[in-house]
């Protein structure tokens, strides 16, 4: 006998999720109901419902972990859905990861310490599968001027140029600036290779009067300062 898909129309007005929606606000919708909201329709045989609750399975039930997906990854790990839904969903979750980011802080407000550095900057480098370096250019209030990313690397590298880096720097009158990049394992310790490129940037920087507060290495779960770790390379003035 062929399964029974219930489709949404089938559904009691009170577990339609557009109707729950309505009457209770988005707040009282699943994971699911959230995301068959987003897909609209549902697969040949399949109801949106249940290929909202598939595609959540299938990443533990963890939103943060769909968002790292590519479009492309996304329309080959789940066969039948286009681009159209693909992009709307990691749209979506991508205007979520940036919502929550803005909640934590204004990017307007003073930078006085590495959590709130690490709390705007996880927006750019948090869930990402390869490596980036960013720079964030302050002025001489500490209020952030710009943020640019500076190089893409692999799982575990990433090449950074220090004359892109002071370039950036000179350009945006900066008068002092945090380093960041991502640890995609999780792990938090510095390599031998972190401390060295940031012993170069700070010389470099220092030789055009701009000082480098910090180096900051984020993960999904936490941050690495070398500032609050007594780790910041000390420069002799030239």
């Amino acid at each position: 006998m062929e399964k029974y898909i219930p489709l949404i129309k089938d559904l009691a007005a009170d577990d339609r999720p557009r109707e729950r929606a309505m009457k209770h606000g988005v707040k009282s919708l699943s994971d699911a109901e959230l995301l068959a909201i987003l897909f609209g329709t549902g697969l040949k045989g399949k109801s949106v419902i249940e290929l909202s609750k598939e595609i959540l399975d299938d990443n533990e039930g963890h939103l943060s972990r769909l968002s790292r997906i590519t479009i492309q990854d996304f329309m080959k790990r789940y066969k039948g859905i286009g681009a159209a839904k693909a992009i709307s969903v990691l749209s979506a979750l991508e205007l979520g990861n940036r919502a929550a980011a803005d909640a934590v802080l204004s990017e307007n407000d003073k930078i006085s310490d590495s959590t709130r550095a690490a709390a705007i900057m996880r927006t750019q480098l948090g869930g990402l599968p390869h490596e980036e370096f960013w720079i964030m250019m302050l002025n001489r209030a500490n209020h952030i001027i710009k943020k640019i990313c500076v190089a893409r690397g692999g799982i575990s590298a990433t090449v950074v140029d220090v004359k892109i880096i002071l370039k950036a720097a000179i350009e945006n009158y900066t008068s002092s600036m945090i380093l960041f990049h991502n640890h995609p394992s999780g792990n938090l310790t510095p390599s031998p290779q972190d401390d060295n490129l940031t012993r170069k940037i700070c010389k470099g920087a220092s030789a055009v009067d701009i000082r480098v507060l910090d180096h900051i290495i984020i993960t999904d779960a936490s941050h690495y300062s070398y500032q609050d770790n007594g780790r910041m390379p000390v420069i002799e003035a030239y």
